[in-house]
């Protein structure tokens, strides 16, 4: 497996990627949501500001994707918000997603990233550095529907900012109906 940024000409596979592993594990029109979003996120969001990475198979085919788009905090502090997430489902359950996000986030790190933050299920992304954020301490862009999916990690230290943060993020995130 190979890991690397994404090269901007794979736009269109990496859509039908988000399309067929959402539309498999949910339904068509969860497909088409998530992969449509996933595509505005890297067509509208400033270079500086999105960070995606793929995962391909020694033969070149696709099989996973994450997208880290920059969370703004009033701060300062350099942050990234991990979503969404694709691994093709043959794939699935065999370490390929959490060693693409360990890719992504050691990436991160090197740029300098100091907090990176995900709305997802705390069972899976705890077994790559996550953790609950309580939304006292980091309240996420919107709204959540799932509170306890609300996870961060410190790509610096140990501990999680507290005090009541608040943070933006980009315009392709910034939809009420994701969170």
């Amino acid at each position: 497996m190979q890991f690397s940024i994404h090269n901007t000409s794979d736009t269109g596979e990496i859509k039908s990627l988000f399309a067929r592993t959402f539309t498999h594990c949910a339904n068509e029109a969860e497909g088409q949501m998530v992969a449509n979003l996933a595509e505005e996120v890297m067509v509208t969001t400033d270079p500086q500001d999105v960070f995606v990475f793929v995962a391909c198979e020694d033969a070149g085919q696709l099989v996973g994707c994450i997208i880290f788009s920059r969370l703004v905090f009033a701060s300062g502090i350099s942050a990234f918000l991990l979503s969404p997430v694709a691994i093709d489902t043959p794939f699935q359950g065999c370490g390929t997603g959490q060693a693409l996000i360990n890719f992504g986030l050691e990436a991160l790190k090197q740029k300098g990233v100091e907090l990176v933050f995900t709305y997802g299920d705390p069972a899976f992304y705890s077994r790559v550095g996550f953790s609950a954020v309580s939304e006292t301490a980091v309240q996420a862009p919107q709204p959540l529907s799932q509170p306890q999916g609300w996870l961060g990690q410190s790509l610096v230290s140990q501990a999680m900012p507290t005090g009541c943060l608040q943070c933006q993020c980009v315009a392709a995130m910034n939809k009420p109906e994701i969170w």
